[in-house]
């Protein structure tokens, strides 16, 4: 057990938790071809079908898996130190741990102690006090939405928040002070901005800090949560990383039950590529409705555009196969990578599973996507670009408000990321209502 805190929701604390800041190589740095060694008989590709929250033992292998399914939200690696960068948890987030190698948890379960989010709120402010006021944004409502139904909305929020390991080491930020980016304030704007938005569905893209900051605060909120690692994380090329960086997917526990989960690692051109997905069929448990969330992240760079291609056509044919018979909508969330002219964009727009995006109701004609969702400069100059999406079902969902993004002037002259933001991608905020009519729109 751990020591009695000694600040607000140090009640996380009081559970056991596993020591996850120790490589199982007895060294800090885990380099590419040690952990491939290990990482070989660890499959995490599949398909798990749960009940009541818990897999029944029966496994479906899916078209891209690569092996016998784990449960849901497990990864079979130790994680290393992240160096100096790591000041562990005290009070809900920073209190150091011991680096003593330990068993890894599957998932937080009945015995998780609750925290509040009002008061990891204040925590994380406190925490930021000596740091610029974060910016303000507010949200906007759609033109043509539709009335709302009695029921709660469902706030979904998509964000790439920049893995701590590339952000420190080869994402070249040159007018972001390194000390912008220190893990032991950074993981408080990130924190900060989930607290403010509350999301019933979060869906994250370059998580390196998972199994220490974001599964055990977050159970601890009322989530369900689940990770699933890149095969080849560049994370871990990075020294004094802490281990690959992935995709994770967490849901409200009190407003969701979890029917099925599927790991998948997208193919392009017949090749298993670096790059994964979650997708999860829930039960909201107000209306009884099931529909299915997915979270991926595609290829980056330019040149990369067929690929990209290729893997959004993989994605979208797993989510066919998924959905295929049962009329489950979807919500899918990503960093895609790839602007609206680009081929993968296209393909979402108009495939068979009457996809729309959600923050293309931001805009005049309510079909033009916003000026950009991440904004940075590196060595090769200003990078301003729209590469993150919420996909939406629109025969069974409407969008009845969506989080504004900041004006240039707000996101300031260095741009992104910055000491009042914590990554260069910009979080997506929605709240969908299901349809009163959700039979497809001919």
């Amino acid at each position: 057990m751990y020591q009695s805190p000694v600040r607000l929701c140090s009640t996380l604390l009081q559970r056991d938790i596993p020591v996850l800041c120790s490589s199982s190589l007895g060294s800090p740095v885990r380099r590419a071809a040690e952990f491939k060694k290990l990482s070989t008989p660890a499959p995490l590709f599949g398909h798990t079908v749960c009940t009541d929250n818990l897999t029944t033992g029966k496994t479906v292998t899916a078209a891209t898996a690569i092996g016998p399914p784990l449960p849901v939200s497990v990864c079979s690696r130790t994680v290393c130190s992240m160096g100096n960068s790591t000041s562990r948890l005290y009070s809900a987030l920073a209190q150091t741990l011991s680096s003593s190698p330990a068993p890894q948890q599957e998932e937080y379960g009945e015995h998780v102690v609750p925290i509040n989010p009002d008061d990891l709120l204040k925590e994380c402010k406190k925490a930021l006090l000596n740091r610029p006021a974060r910016v303000q944004r507010a949200f906007a409502f759609p033109r043509n939405n539709r009335p709302s139904t009695p029921h709660r909305p469902i706030r979904v929020m998509q964000w790439n928040i920049l893995a701590q390991a590339l952000g420190e080491g080869t994402d070249n930020f040159v007018h972001c002070p390194l000390d912008a980016l220190n893990w032991a304030e950074r993981k408080y704007l990130i924190l900060e901005e989930i607290l403010l938005h509350r999301p019933d569905i979060l869906c994250l893209q370059e998580v390196d800090h998972y199994f220490d900051t974001f599964q055990p605060i977050l159970n601890s909120m009322g989530y369900h949560s689940s990770f699933l690692p890149k095969p080849w994380s560049p994370c871990l090329d990075v020294e004094h990383n802490n281990g690959p960086d992935g995709c994770a997917l967490f849901f409200n526990r009190e407003r969701f039950e979890l029917l099925d989960s599927t790991n998948i690692r997208l193919v392009a051109m017949m090749l298993k590529t670096n790059q994964v997905a979650i997708a999860q069929t829930l039960r909201c448990k107000e209306t009884g409705r099931l529909f299915c969330v997915a979270v991926t992240h595609l290829k980056a760079r330019s040149g990369w555009e067929r690929f990209r291609s290729s893997q959004g056509s993989d994605l979208l044919q797993n989510l066919q196969s998924i959905t295929e018979g049962t009329g489950i909508p979807l919500l899918i969330c990503g960093d895609f990578n790839a602007e609206p002219t680009e081929d993968v964009y296209r393909d979402f727009a108009t495939s068979s599973l009457n996809l729309n995006s959600a923050y293309k109701l931001l805009s005049e004609d309510g079909q033009s996507e916003p000026p950009y969702t991440t904004w940075k400069i590196r060595p090769s100059g200003e990078s301003c670009h729209t590469l993150d999406y919420i996909w939406y079902s629109q025969h069974a969902f409407s969008v009845d408000s969506v989080l504004d993004f900041p004006t240039e002037e707000q996101i300031g002259p260095n741009r992104l990321p910055s000491y009042n933001y914590p990554s260069d991608h910009l979080s997506l905020v929605c709240d969908f209502s299901f349809n009163d009519e959700p039979d497809r729109l001919l």
